[in-house]
Parts: C-alpha cells; structure tokens; sequence
C-alpha cells in the first residue's frame, strides 16, 4: 500500500478490498460491543444485602454508561501495524467471546505509538492507517510505511480536524499530536501546566489527560475522584460530552462560583473592592478574623466526672487554648487544625484532665464516661465563652459590617483607605446580607478555617489565568494531597488579577514547581485568522510567542469596515448561516440585545448564549465575555471598538473573541480599528 492517502475521491469503497475488510472488523467490534453490554445487563443480583445490591445496581449502571455505543462515530480510528501484531485503536476497549482484543483503548500502552511514531522514530510499527469516517461508517484510509520512512500527507488527519461542528465539544481522540500525547500521559502524581494558544486543543488535552489518568489510576481516583473546573456554565455545557464519549462518566464538572457558592450572589462590588477581595491578603485577614476571636480564659472550670466535680486550673486552661490556637495558625493545611476541630479537642482536653485527676485519686473513669464530660453543660458553656462556634457567612459578615473586628484582623496587612473600601453597612441578619461573588469566595474560604474541605485526587482547572488569588485557594482546597492539571493563555488573560508569567497563579493553586508546557500550534482556527488576531499580543502579551496555524484557508478572514451594522450583519449572518456548522456573532456584552433583535428582525433563527447551561442555538449571539473557550466554525465579530472599550483589559477580551473561529472569521467594525490590527 503506497503512503498516499487512499479515499473515496481516488478510490471505489464499493470495490476497495481494504476499506471492505476493515468494514468488516468494524462491524465485528458493534457486535462484540453489544455482546459486552448484553454481559453486564444480565449480572444477577444476588440478594445478599440492600447495600450490596444497591452498589451492585450503580456498578451495573455505571458500566453500561461506558459501553454505551455513539452511533456518530466508528469504534475504532487507527490501526497499527507491527512485524508480528495488528491492533485497531479506538475510545474504549471491545473484546470477543473468547476475550481477544478487537479494539484496544486509546489509553492503553500499547496505543502510545499510534500517537507517537514517526519516520524518523517508528517505536516499532511498519504501518500506521487513519480513517476517515462519516455518520459511523468508514469512508477512506490513509496509511504511513513508517518502517520504509513514509510518512502520510495528513489529508484524513486535516479533515478531522476540520470537520464542521455544531453543539458540544468533540473528542479530539483520533487526532490527538505527540506534544499534546506527552501531556495526556503524563504520571498522576505530576502536576503540568499548560500554556495554550488559542486553537491548539489545551482544554482537550486536559480532559483526555483526566480520562487518562482515569483508566491507568482507577481505583485510586475511584476513591478520591477527579474535578474539572471551567470558568462559566455555557463553558462546561460545551465541554460536557467530551469525558463520556470516552467511557469516562463519573467525574464532577463545576465553575469556580458553584465550587464557592456557600450564600447566595444578589450583588455586585464596584471594581476596585472586587479586586481586593480576591487579593490573598484576604486570607490572612478572614484568619485574624477567626483566631482573633478565641478568649483567653480567666477562671478556673469544674468539670463533672466519676460522681465529682474536678477543677482544671486557669493556667492549665490557658496552656490548653495557646496550643490550640498555634496549630491553626501553621501554614500547611494539610498540619492545620480547623477550627470546629479545634474546638471538640479543647473539651476534649478538659475531660482528659479531669480523667487523670480521677485516676490519681483511684478511680477509673470508662471511655463513654469521659466523653460525657466533654459534652457537659460545664465544659460546653467554657468552650462558648472561650472558643465560641462560628459560621463562615456570619464570619465575613461580621468582618465587612464591623470596623472594630476589620481594623483588628486588618491591623498591617490592609491599608486604611483598603479597610473603608471593604466596609458595608450590616443588613438586619445574615441570611439577608447582600453577598457579592467576591464574598462568596471568602466565605468559601472561612469555612475552610472551620472545617477541612473534601479534596479530590486530580483536579483539572481550565482558563486558570483568570483566578484571583483567593479562587486560586478555592481550587487548592479541594485538591487536598493530589496533582493539578492547569489550562489557560495568558494572551487571554481578561481578570485584574491576570499575571505576565504563570508563578503566581501556580503558587496560589499550591503547585509552585509545576511545569509550564507550551502548545504553539493552532490545529482548529486557519492561519489567516491567527495572523490577524496576532497582531494584538505586542500590546498584550509582549514575552509570549505567537501561534502558529497547521492549516491555510484563503477567504478565512474578512474585515469589513461598515457605516452601521443593521443591514451587512443581517446579510453575513444569513450567508454564514446557510453553509454547514455553527455561527458565532460576538458583540459587547451591552450590545447583545440590540444584535439578537436586529438579527430576528430579519427572520434569522439566533438565540443569545446565556451562562445557565443551555446549549447553545446554531446562531448564536455571544456576549463577549462569554466566549471564553467556545468555538463556532464562523464567527462574526461586531464592533470591535465597543468590545475593547467595554472594559480595562479590552483588547485582551478582542483577542479572546477574534479567535473563536473554525473556518470563518468577518469582522463588521463601524470605528477605527485598535491601531495595532489596523497595521
């Protein structure tokens, strides 16, 4: 077989020997992958218990997800051929009656030099064969003689890639490259960070690293479990097929603002106070706040045990709380005592003391006996006066709404102008105080003084340039003892907190030796494209280089100046919307109204993108700050100007939204361009 692609156009699939035995193997792995399902449904429940038959139910469940058939693609994309072994690769593992291989999973070692070999380096494959496939059905082949040192043209390859979307996220599994096979495989207990530019599938990459790790480490991660972490709910809605067309069901997905939402947002800060209440000197204050709190104790307690009433002397008392109240304070918080904790282990201590005074008078208190005293209305009432329980909303409303508690918990950490910008009127309780998002972040993080916070074994953290330090420390709670996989451009970089070089963001997520791995090659957005939105980062990201397309499409990109934008975007919008995939139209968040009514006016189906998790409409009208990690095969960007001037870091917002693309990129601008686009 020549290395020249072999496909329909050159090709007969009727008659092709090759397509017609590959056809066959393929229809063998959907009879096999029934056969496995028809295996699971039938496990007999044996009756032994409810618990055991309830997780026999969710093991049965859970099992039959992950060999659910996606009747849109084929099992299997590749093969590889060795001297002695042919495998055929696919999204999961599919075995015959007698246990034979028929696929073999994407992520099993013997896959690698699919992803891996080249001429130069064949890891011991004579052949590689791609497939080109539509609706489930294979459609064409394209096969490398990597041991004669033939390397194919990429044509199948650039297909795929290419191929016209609509909805979700795709799988990238078929086209997966070695520097982004590198970071899916890399160990679990490596944390890696990586810096991609736009198009060149970081977001993929991190979720077929979480499958990865999933099917090498599952029973570990089946106990401690994986997070994926995306910026908004339009975002993961986005995202959300990729992990379960890869057999992987049982991961959590959230935003940063669920993962903190402990009260509920009605409010807004001004700017400059929602930048300092992500500043990580907030968790300093908000720890002042909490240990500041604890009295010193100034009498004596009788605690009752045994039939008596034992005195536990001040001075031991005070011994007991100073002790205490340092190992709160300690900085790892894997050491840290939480508060809440620290609390049951005072009366916990009171009753001890009283057990050895009774043990030195010849008594013998039992166990149950001393945990009573613990509870005791003597103990409970000096643990209420000293070492008071506390409510992580009631803690920062206190904080904000006091400035006798702010000045002591801010006293050289925040200046006097920082405390009276923190500073709010207090609303007539708790449950009515007007929370901000940036108050739900430190009331996530005073409930991680009270009480530890369940951790995950991995985490996966998407467009992590945008954190504030204190969301960076909402993340690194939950990670507890596992590793990170960290996605952003700092290109992209739209937050006040964005950072020129990632040392900050990875020291505030608790991983400052993670290493950044960049990815500069844009494999979905068309070289023009890129060019063009290239020319921003001089202004934006001076240190970092450029992207650079795998793929030229001229007519890729048109800019257009217009007198207004009533009658061109209607007329883009309908030509785009005629063709195959979806349409993107992204205007200032201000404008976005206006744009969907002007665009249903004139009969064309757009629907606007709203953060509530709603699949997108195939035309969609995008609020600018929303386009974050979406793409659409054509985008029209509406106004420019009005996206940079909507906000400081504008011009990071225009280059997050230029490159949203696929195959079209029209730019309407009715002001001056940005001075460096129009150059």
């Amino acid at each position: 077989m020549s290395a020249t692609p072999t496909d329909t156009t050159t090709s007969d699939p009727a008659t092709d020997p090759v397509l017609a035995a590959e056809r066959a193997h393929l229809a063998l792995a959907g009879d096999c992958l029934g056969q496995m399902r028809s295996a699971a449904s039938a496990v007999v429940d044996a009756g032994v218990d409810a618990w055991a038959s309830e997780r026999l139910g969710a093991a049965r469940a859970e099992r039959l997800r992950s060999l659910a058939a996606d009747p849109g693609v084929p099992a299997f994309f590749g093969r590889t051929d060795a001297a002695d072994e042919t495998f055929h690769v696919g999204r999961r593992h599919v075995r015959d009656a007698a246990g034979r291989p028929v696929v073999i999973d994407w992520r099993a070692p013997m896959s690698r030099p699919f992803y891996r070999a080249s001429a130069a380096d064949p890891q011991g494959l004579v052949r590689r064969r791609r497939f080109g496939f539509s609706g489930g059905e294979l459609t064409s082949y394209e096969d490398e003689l990597l041991g004669a040192g033939q390397e194919g043209d990429g044509t199948l390859l650039r297909q795929e890639i290419e191929r016209p979307r609509s909805g979700p996220m795709r799988d990238i599994v078929a086209t997966i490259q070695p520097e982004q096979d590198e970071i899916v495989r890399a160990p679990l207990a490596e944390s890696v960070c990586v810096q991609g530019a736009p198009g060149t599938g970081k977001t993929a990459v991190g979720l077929h690293r979480a499958a990865y790790l999933l099917y090498t480490h599952g029973g570990q991660l089946a106990r401690t479990g994986v997070l994926v972490v995306g910026p908004n709910r339009a975002f993961l809605r986005y995202i959300e097929q990729v992990l379960p067309t890869l057999g992987e069901v049982d991961v959590d997905q959230t935003t940063v603002a669920e993962l903190t939402g402990r009260v509920p947002v009605r409010a807004q800060d001004p700017p400059e106070v929602a930048v300092l209440k992500g500043d990580a000197r907030m968790a300093e204050v908000l720890s002042r706040a909490l240990w500041g709190s604890i009295a010193k104790p100034t009498e004596d307690v009788l605690v009752p045990l045994a039939g008596r009433r034992w005195r536990v002397p001040v001075e031991r008392l005070k011994r007991h709380v100073d002790d205490l109240r340092r190992r709160g304070r300690v900085p790892d918080d894997q050491q840290r005592l939480h508060h809440t904790a620290g609390r049951e282990r005072l009366a916990m201590l009171l009753a001890e003391d009283a057990r050895r005074q009774t043990e030195e008078a010849g008594g013998s208190p039992t166990d149950a006996e001393t945990r009573r005293a613990a509870r005791s209305a003597e103990v409970r009432a000096f643990c209420d006066a000293v070492w008071p329980a506390r409510d992580a909303a009631g803690l920062v409303a206190a904080l904000l709404s006091d400035p006798a508690v702010l000045a002591r918990a801010a006293r050289g950490v925040l200046t006097d102008d920082e405390q009276a910008l923190l500073r709010r009127p207090p609303a007539r309780s708790v449950r009515s105080t007007p929370w901000t998002a940036a108050d739900a972040v430190l009331v996530d993080e005073a409930a991680g003084l009270l009480e530890r916070t369940g951790g995950y074994g991995h985490v996966v953290v998407d467009e992590a340039q945008d954190l504030s330090p204190m969301q960076c420390r909402a993340v690194a709670r939950r990670l507890a003892a596992g590793s990170l996989t960290v996605l952003g451009d700092l290109a992209q970089a739209t937050s006040p907190w964005s950072a020129a070089d990632w040392s900050p963001t990875l020291a505030g997520l608790g991983r400052p030796d993670t290493a950044v791995h960049p990815l500069t090659r844009g494999y979905r957005v068309p070289g023009e494209v890129l060019d063009y939105a290239n020319r921003l980062l001089p202004a934006i990201a001076p240190g970092l280089p450029a992207a650079t397309a795998v793929r030229r499409d001229p007519g890729s990109l048109q800019v257009r100046p217009v007198p207004d934008l009533a009658g061109p975007l209607a007329g883009v919008v309908a030509g785009l919307a005629a063709g195959p995939g979806s349409v993107g139209v992204v205007c200032a968040d201000a404008a976005v109204p206006d744009v969907a009514r002007l665009l249903q006016d004139a009969g064309l189906p757009a629907a606007v993108l709203a953060d509530d998790g709603a699949a997108a409409a195939r035309v969609a009208v995008v609020p600018a700050t929303l386009a974050k990690g979406l793409e659409f095969d054509a985008v029209v960007v509406a106004d420019p100007a009005a996206i940079v001037a909507a906000e400081p870091r504008g011009l990071h917002r225009l280059y997050v939204v230029l490159t949203r693309a696929v195959s079209t990129l029209v730019v309407l601008h009715r002001d001056d361009l940005p001075a460096v686009l129009s150059g």
